[in-house]
């Protein structure tokens, strides 16, 4: 790699439009259509043609033999020889698709996440990218939005631990490998906290429900080494996160001591005229530019105006070079100076992707991150039926991979009906898709076949959910239950066959509160990838014990939204007796027709087998802020099949000088148990755990009792106190 000498050399020899034009991120089309075809992109940009030997960074370039191309033609045109990023969305793999993060989520499994980011990163690498936009760590409290599958829930601290897992696969052993990408973590900052759950809508938040809930998790990734940062759409407390300097200047680069670089989403910049910030584009270059975000994705701001900017002594060309040099710094590090292609091999793509190493993780992932909601002891079902029926819209369909699955073919995906085949090779499958994925299908005029296709099998397994088209960007739903008809069936199919599963796909907590009144039993399996079929079979069959836990609450309804488990208490908080059910009019914090706790929530999940914690001690109760408190916890597998549990730690301030949450989760480890196996489980209590965000703008620990437990959110098995001291 270069030295910092031969990079601030290179940066002394470049004019201003060379430097500006290491700000600038566009699409792979501008570098890959004829001149005479690029009328739109060079229009989009406000650019001249020639201005593409300038360019630092682009994104949508489709493959590694693009890749190799545009930048073989960009080297040879730039006098600098100066090669650029190539950026692309890797969220849940490459070509081989793993299930989405909120599924991951569910597996309570950082190790897992950072193989799967692994394999990622060598597909990725392979396929021409230099650099992923994940991970994502926006807390997601509002099942509406439709960016919940791109997160890990509900809870910051677990965010930011699964969060650096992702970061620690994606970049491997160095950033120079071959088989490794840079990071940027996203959105900078509370793009999940949009009022009404709707996309890009605006955040207002507290200082203290910034700093407690919703900072935390990104700056886990700091501390993890992330090597970019993206803000956000939204405006934060008024103020555009692309051109917010309280967070990108005063949190981002002084607090927390970032020097990567800022890359803005796409065209956030010139957005901020439409904001209503900014009058021109200049003037959106001015503001982003001044709160150091570093490129412009996507947009005419920076190329157009930052040079007149700097001429006029806005800004100084010094302030440019910190810029640049965080760029060229960047791709010094990816090992582009001495080799711009990385790891580019259209070979090599071919001969990872989906091979059965891959699959075989991507199936693991599957399995690991299921939830089964209810048991009503139906599953695991036997393998000696006869007669099994698939019903619904994910029965036989591919489409089980998200909308936001890069450059996976979805129709190499196993669908349910393949896996189960495979399976049970001596029993009759039977599928019929019944209805389609469109949220508004109200078409019942299948039911009645798949009623009596029902009726006479041994099994019914009823495909349900939300098409994946319906979450991420821009897909936020106020009514998030089944479709009219998907409610249909399986009310009516589940009236005939008592020995029938609801297996449920989607990108988001689903509302399934009238569903869990009489269904026997609900796999949750998200949106699970390309091997989410045969993963699926396994699960229903009894090959596998589901051991996903919940880590974004399930609403009872739209209503509750936003519900999450570490809620504040409050002076008149719900009675115990009225956390599942509607409240009498008794001047509580409750509803008078729902629960007020959701109807799964984080950290639950059910298996297979049933779990007995036996007992929880703590080395000691009193402890000071160099001290650490080491709790033990002994459980047994008390049934007849292997299986995996989450043991979850909560803590509760009882005295606070601000109102804490009811509880807090911590600490947490997955263990594996044979039937009859008992193990102790040790987790740690250390004081930065204790601390809060005060009225005076520190994170503090404040003297007094807290409360340790294990169990999972609202359901404890064990709690104690424990002082922390002077």
């Amino acid at each position: 790699m270069a030295s910092e000498a031969k990079l601030k050399e290179l940066l002394a020899q470049m004019t201003l439009d060379e430097k500006i034009g290491q700000l600038v991120q566009t699409n792979g089309i501008f570098f890959l259509k004829d001149d005479s075809e690029l009328t739109g992109p060079a229009t989009e940009l406000e650019l001249d043609l020639d201005y593409r030997k300038n360019i630092g960074s682009l994104l949508n370039f489709k493959n590694a033999e693009n890749a190799i191309k545009i930048q073989k033609k960009h080297i040879e045109d730039d006098r600098n020889g100066i090669p650029m990023i190539f950026a692309n969305d890797i969220i849940h793999g490459c070509r081989t698709i793993f299930p989405i993060p909120l599924a991951l989520g569910a597996s309570f499994e950082p190790d897992l996440v950072e193989e799967c980011c692994r394999m990622a990163a060598k597909e990725a690498a392979a396929d021409g990218v230099h650099l992923t936009f994940s991970p994502m760590v926006d807390l997601s409290r509002d099942a509406r939005w439709g960016r919940v599958m791109e997160g890990f829930g509900e809870d910051a601290y677990y965010t930011g631990v699964m969060a650096a897992a992702q970061i620690r696969g994606y970049k491997g052993k160095g950033l120079s490998s071959k088989e490794s990408i840079a990071t940027c973590a996203k959105h900078f900052a509370a793009y999940g906290a949009g009022e009404g759950g709707r996309d890009y809508n605006a955040a207002e938040l507290s200082e203290h429900a910034l700093r407690e809930y919703f900072l935390p998790a990104y700056k886990a990734c700091v501390d993890a080494g992330v090597d970019m940062i993206m803000p956000s759409f939204n405006s934060v407390c008024g103020v555009p996160a692309t051109a917010n300097k309280y967070l990108l200047c005063d949190i981002l680069r002084d607090e927390w001591g970032f020097d990567g670089v800022v890359n803005s989403d796409y065209s956030a910049v010139k957005e901020l005229i439409t904001h209503g910030v900014a009058k021109d584009y200049k003037d959106c270059a001015r503001l982003a530019f001044d709160a150091q975000c570093d490129i412009d994705m996507i947009s005419p701001c920076y190329a157009g105006y930052l040079k007149q900017l700097i001429e006029e002594g806005v800004f100084s060309e010094e302030q440019l070079d910190r810029s640049v040099m965080r760029v060229l710094k960047l791709k010094n590090d990816l090992g582009l100076f001495e080799n711009p292609y990385h790891g580019a091999d259209p070979a090599l793509v071919a001969k990872l992707e989906l091979c059965d190493e891959h699959r075989e993780i991507a199936r693991r992932a599957a399995e690991e991150s299921a939830v089964l909601l209810k048991n009503n002891g139906v599953l695991p079902f036997s393998k000696d039926v006869k007669k099994v029926v698939l019903l619904g819209p994910f029965a036989t369909t591919y489409s089980i991979l998200s909308w936001w699955s890069s450059r996976g073919d979805k129709t190499k995906a196993t669908t349910v009906y393949a896996g189960v085949k495979e399976l049970l090779k001596d029993a009759e499958v039977i599928a019929l898709d019944v209805c389609t994925r469109d949220y508004n299908d109200e078409d019942e005029s299948n039911i009645a076949e798949a009623v009596e296709l029902a009726r006479n099998a041994d099994v019914a397994i009823l495909c349900v959910g939300e098409s994946g088209r319906y979450s991420g960007e821009a897909n936020s739903r106020t009514d998030i239950r089944l479709s009219k008809v998907q409610r249909t069936l399986v009310r009516e199919v589940t009236a005939v066959q008592k020995n029938s599963a609801m297996l449920l796909f989607g990108g988001r907590p689903l509302v399934i509160t009238e569903e869990n009144e009489y269904v026997p039993a609900i796999l949750e399996m998200y949106l699970p990838g390309h091997e989410g079929g045969s993963a699926a079979a396994r699960l229903l069959f009894g090959d596998v014990s589901p051991s996903g836990k919940v880590s974004m609450s399930f609403p009872r309804s739209v209503g509750q939204c936003p519900v999450y488990y570490n809620r504040t208490q409050t002076n008149r908080p719900p009675r115990a007796q009225y956390l599942d059910v509607p409240s009498p009019h008794n001047f509580t914090s409750a509803y008078l027709d729902c629960g007020t706790s959701p109807l799964f929530t984080f950290g639950y999940g059910l298996s297979y087998t049933t779990f007995r914690y036996d007992s929880m001690t703590l080395d000691k109760t009193k402890m000071t802020k160099e001290d650490t408190i080491k709790v033990s916890v002994t459980l047994t597998n008390t049934g007849n099949v292997g299986a995996k549990e989450v043991v979850q730690l909560y803590l509760h301030d009882l005295v606070a000088s601000t109102a804490k949450p009811v509880q807090e989760f911590k600490a947490f480890k997955k263990i594996y148990l044979e039937p009859g196996e008992t193990k102790t489980v040790e987790l740690e209590i250390n004081e930065p755990m204790l601390k809060l965000w005060t009225p005076k703008g520190e994170f503090i620990s404040e003297p007094g009792e807290f409360t340790v437990s294990v169990g999972y959110a609202d359901h404890f098995h064990f709690t104690e106190r424990f002082e922390l001291i002077d």
